[in-house]
């Protein structure tokens, strides 16, 4: 006889997780299933411990440069090894978090492979072979996405690699190709450039972090070019080939010239594939559009009554705290509490390469496609005490406004902990703030959040530092 649950949710990571906790948080009697390790993608290979692998090399670039803050470091080294093993470390530490908060608000945890049998119905075979049958009146499918191949090159963990091989190398690249500047692959170019690395990154758009605002790709561009990577946009790999020795391909620049060029390595980041093949949503008759992602409506729901989906099998974008609050939302429709749907504008995005990247809704050049007469604003780091004074002086922030109501359109940085000051303009937008209120809000000084007022004020040609 199946097991009884009122919610089961397929897929635990930070989307399923966090479901199933604000789902017993409800009263729901509620089950995961997980088929390798709870907390997903994002916590065992992916978010968390990129982060880990980043600062490190952050760290080592701060050493590097120790006289420029009066100190003097002699000798100084890497140990890549070590550094993934710390790596390794943390994503350890917050998977074993991860089981404790499924215990602790009595979330029933079936590890294996599950798979939708019907309406409300789902089986999961562990790793002995042996299949237990789960049922539910709903099912949240929360099962993420993997990383998309080259179609005449998979990936192999030896000379051609994902996020996934990138995080646990064998060796350390010494020339290194990186196809695809968007998140992904514009921060492990950076680690490995702050490691050592030669790192040349393709890109087939016109710049890099193409979603970003035009005014961060540029900055970016420049800044990682001054830092000693090679930069190609508007390029596209004609041919490319790995044997144990390296990998060989032919490249064309935008000036339409194709030459070749050797590597040590070569990490593929071009996209996620959902996870979407052979867990029994094309027998239920799921609908999905041409890409293979899950359509929902704006509680998450598919068209298959009790079947919902969130995080990377659904729209973009492809984000854990886009999948967390999804699984939030997706669980209050369920028990009945009417929650909000979520607004795509109002998820702030963040790249951690070196210097970081954030922004939160529309670009200047979205505004203005959209219709709005916008007003926009920028201040320069070199324009904010404090981040003079830590030696980080690089960088800006750029507000954009609807010129006609002061709405906040959009927000986009470049610098050091723009990742951290992001958050400020997200609750601004989720407020439906305007121009005003942020201008009369009072920011502490010394900080690098001062540099947000004055981008604010910088639209109004009311900036007061430059």
């Amino acid at each position: 006889m199946a097991e009884t649950y009122d919610l089961i949710v397929l897929g635990s990571g930070p989307g399923g997780y966090v479901a199933a906790i604000r789902a017993a948080q409800l009263g729901l009697k509620t089950a995961i299933v997980e088929r390798e390790n709870l907390g997903g993608i994002c916590l065992n290979w992916g978010c968390i411990p990129t982060k880990a692998l980043l600062r490190s090399a952050e760290i080592f670039h701060y050493m590097q440069h120790a006289k420029d803050y009066g100190l003097v470091a002699d000798k100084i080294s890497a140990d890549l090894d070590a550094v993934v093993k710390r790596s390794r470390g943390v994503a350890k530490q917050l998977n074993q978090g991860v089981t404790h908060l499924m215990k602790k608000n009595k979330v029933a945890v079936h590890m294996g492979t599950g798979k939708l049998t019907g309406k409300g119905k789902l089986s999961v075979t562990g790793a002995d072979g042996k299949t237990t049958e789960l049922s539910a009146k709903n099912i949240i499918v929360a099962t993420g996405a993997r990383a998309r191949d080259l179609p005449n090159l998979p990936a192999d963990g030896k000379r051609v690699w994902t996020y996934r091989h990138a995080m646990t190398p064998s060796e350390m690249p010494s020339k290194l190709l990186v196809i695809g500047s968007g998140a992904i692959g514009i921060e492990f170019a950076s680690f490995y450039n702050d490691m050592g690395a030669e790192v040349t990154v393709v890109e087939m758009m016109d710049r890099i972090v193409p979603v970003e605002d035009a005014d961060v790709s540029t900055f970016l561009e420049k800044s990682l070019t001054k830092q000693g990577m090679k930069i190609l946009t508007s390029a596209k790999i004609d041919k490319i080939a790995a044997d144990a020795n390296g990998v060989k391909a032919t490249i064309t620049g935008k000036d339409g010239k194709a030459f070749d060029g050797e590597y040590s390595h070569v990490i593929v980041a071009i996209g996620i594939v959902p996870n979407t093949a052979d867990i029994g949503l094309k027998e239920l008759g799921v609908a999905m559009n041409d890409r293979g992602f899950l359509e929902t409506d704006a509680t998450c729901k598919t068209n298959v009554d009790g079947l919902w989906a969130i995080g990377d099998i659904t729209a973009p974008p492809w984000l854990a705290h886009k999948a967390s609050h999804e699984g939030v939302i997706a669980v209050e429709a369920i028990a009945g509490k009417h929650p909000h749907a979520m607004d795509v504008r109002n998820i702030p995005g963040c790249t951690y390469c070196h210097p970081q990247i954030a922004s939160v809704g529309l670009t200047e050049a979205k505004a203005k496609e959209a219709g709005y007469e916008v007003k926009a604003g920028t201040f320069p780091f070199i324009g904010n005490g404090k981040a003079i004074a830590l030696g980080e002086a690089e960088g800006f922030i750029k507000t954009v406004f609807d010129a006609k109501t002061g709405e906040l359109l959009g927000a986009h940085m470049v610098g050091a902990e723009v990742t951290e000051m992001i958050q400020g303009y997200t609750v601004g937008k989720t407020l439906e703030t305007t121009e005003a209120e942020l201008m009369e809000t009072v920011f502490p000084h010394p900080t690098m959040s001062e540099a947000m007022h004055e981008s604010v004020l910088a639209a109004y040609g009311r900036a007061l530092h430059i």
